[in-house]
């Protein structure tokens, strides 16, 4: 008889398998941005995967058209998402007089780019958006740096800079540069100044924008004004005086910065940068992106801004937004750096061996028990050696061990273990709950 011929178990270039001990920390940060969102009134939604190509693409620029997976289904051109912005333009254009404005949404769900793989970011990707659609007010402009400051706060950073900008700014200067029409080239270029630097950014906007030396200089000496918000704000109003765009942009940002300040964003945590612009073609006014203190080089973590004109592709409503994107897998990619991922492998912290074998019922009834009172138990599913149990247990990151041997069972006591200290402690089954509550506090 032939033998059956196996298939080489292996995963896409660019895509990836999460085990439990990446999955936790993963589930425990989704948790996270889920609590601070709704905190903040944002209701969930989803979308599908799949859209028609055409709503798709045209919307984030030549590079993320490229990018797009993309395929024929009978008659139709069909496409994965490359983000879950557009798809929200879409939604809310085909909902919006069900759902009523101005409405606040998150969602989180996987995105896919046909892009070179890097640290902290594959072809198949989460996003954990927010965003506020229909009104143009720069309180919802001030309310999404608000949200990231909470969201960093709630997982555990203190060192962090929220960077701010606002493309009518830069768009203003473009004005008075003669350099209006060319702003999209332009925009895209400086966007890389952080990865690239000046000299490779010079090139691009000389290649793609053919602005002139006395142009990329400009461009280049504005971008790099420093200071605290008010005195950026301060020295760039005169410069784009002769732009009422560039007005617009500087008083929104004077509001921006009023708020966040209003709202407990400290000075440590928030920085007017007027280089970042963000790569993508539909943002139109305020831009955010967040990087951390400890780990500056990974990159943008949380990034988004203000797009007032996406849904106008599908509707003749105006339908403005503001919005930001958490990035799941490169945060977590960071923590990891940052030592601040618990190397576990189950999301349980009791585990209950199992070792006298007519006692199943017993072992069934005591998790369940320790389960109703809050307490994530498992319970081993065959009877072994206590050693080889615990071995298990060990390996997996479990907190304590309850043992329960047939004299245990007999006399109403069990023994706590503590698996990493080694600790422990023998006491009477009733006080069980309360011991181990004590033990796993925070």
């Amino acid at each position: 008889m032939a033998s059956k011929h196996l298939i080489q178990p292996r995963t896409l270039k660019g895509f990836k398998d999460y085990l439990p001990a990446a999955m936790i920390p993963r589930e425990w940060l989704i948790e996270t941005a889920r609590g601070v969102y709704r905190s903040f009134g944002f209701s969930p939604i989803d979308t599908p995967a799949l859209e028609y190509a055409e709503i798709l693409l045209g919307k984030g620029g030549d590079e993320s058209d490229r990018q797009v997976y993309r395929f024929v289904r009978g008659q139709r051109e069909i496409a994965l998402r490359f983000d879950l912005t557009v798809p929200l333009a879409r939604f809310i254009a085909q909902h919006e007089h069900t759902l009523g404005l101005p409405f606040k949404r998150y969602h989180i769900g996987p995105v896919w780019r046909g892009e070179n793989t890097q640290r902290g970011r594959y072809r198949e990707f989460t996003q954990c958006d927010f965003d506020t659609l229909g009104t143009d007010g720069m309180l919802a402009d001030a309310e999404t740096g608000l949200v990231i400051h909470e969201l960093f706060r709630a997982i555990g950073f203190e060192r962090f800079t929220i960077r701010l900008n606002n493309r009518k700014v830069l768009s203003g200067l473009l004005e008075t540069l003669d350099l209006k029409q060319q702003a999209v080239p332009v925009l895209r270029a400086l966007d890389k100044l952080g990865k690239l630097g000046k000299e490779r950014v010079t090139e691009e906007l000389v290649s793609a924008a053919g602005a002139s030396p006395a142009q990329c200089r400009a461009i280049l000496e504005f971008s790099a004004i420093q200071g605290g918000p008010r005195e950026i704000l301060d020295a760039v109003e005169p410069r784009v005086s002769g732009s009422p765009l560039g007005a617009e942009g500087v008083a929104q940002l004077r509001e921006v910065v009023a708020g966040l300040e209003a709202g407990g964003v400290g000075q440590d945590n928030l920085q007017l940068d007027l280089s970042i612009a963000r790569g993508l073609d539909y943002y139109t006014g305020t831009v955010y992106e967040t990087f951390l203190g400890d780990l500056p080089d990974i990159g943008s973590v949380c990034s988004g801004g203000r797009y007032d004109d996406l849904a106008s592709t599908y509707t003749k409503s105006h339908i403005p937004g503001i919005g930001a994107s958490l990035g799941l897998d490169r945060l977590l990619a960071a923590m990891e750096e940052l030592s601040m991922i618990e190397p576990v492998a189950t999301p349980a912290p009791v585990f209950l061996p199992f070792f006298c074998a007519d006692r199943g019922p017993d072992y069934c009834r005591l998790a369940m028990s320790l389960r109703r009172a809050g307490l994530a138990t498992e319970l081993y599913p065959n009877p072994r050696k206590l050693g080889e149990q615990l071995r298990y247990a060990g390996r997996r990151g479990f907190k304590v061990a309850v043992i329960i041997g047939e004299q245990e069972w007999a006399d109403g006591t069990c023994q706590l273990k503590q698996l990493e200290s080694k600790e422990e402690e023998r006491l009477p089954v009733s006080d069980l709950v309360s011991r181990l509550l004590e033990l796993l506090a925070p």
